[in-house]
């Protein structure tokens, strides 16, 4: 009975309340005003993940920062620096968010590609790297050359991008048709290809 009346004095002792955890008394936590003009700290940019080792930097109403490129899908650009440097090719894709595209059949990479279904065997194929838009430049196949590319407004307020070592204009209707005719083709073939 007195072991009881013991055990019971050192419980009440121990009492939990809210602010409490375990007898141990803790600060409560406040947060800084979220007023504007009140708040004495800086805010960091927010980051959206992209892979697990890439960020995406992003502005405060978390859409991405996307950066201007002077290249732009379709165009013929030639690599100027890295292993490949000299070669040819279309653009096929482009990333605004860090500024790379894609060159077809450019900046091959080896990537292993396990089996799907059981009694398929695994591959190894090959894919277009990234390459950086400053790495790039627009290339005309005409004189066989790559130049700066330049803007220019024509008589119609059309504004334009043109090749400044050979006076090319590279944003003609031509191009664009050319273009958007490719771009509506490639779904239709790959849809009969499915199935």
């Amino acid at each position: 009975m007195a072991a009881m009346a013991a055990l019971q004095s050192s419980m009440t002792g121990l009492s939990l309340s809210s602010n409490s955890f375990l007898g141990q008394r803790f600060s409560p936590i406040t947060f800084p005003s979220l007023l504007p003009g009140k708040s004495t700290e800086k805010q960091c940019p927010i980051v959206m993940k992209l892979k697990r080792w890439e960020r995406k930097k992003c502005k405060p109403n978390s859409l991405p920062i996307l950066h201007k490129m002077h290249v732009k899908l379709g165009d013929t650009v030639q690599i100027i620096t890295g292993s490949e440097r000299g070669k040819v090719g279309e653009i096929t894709r482009i990333f605004k968010h860090n500024s790379t595209v894609i060159v077809k059949d450019l900046n091959l990479k080896t990537k292993h590609v396990k089996s799907r279904e059981e009694g398929e065997p695994g591959q190894i194929i090959k894919i277009e790297g990234p390459i950086h838009s400053s790495n790039v430049m627009l290339y005309s196949k005409d004189q066989k050359v790559a130049s700066r590319v330049g803007h220019k407004v024509l008589d119609n307020g059309k504004k334009v991008r043109y090749l400044i070592k050979t006076g090319e204009i590279i944003d003609s209707s031509e191009n664009w048709k050319k273009l958007k005719e490719e771009t509506t083709k490639k779904p239709e073939e790959a849809a009969a290809a499915a199935a």
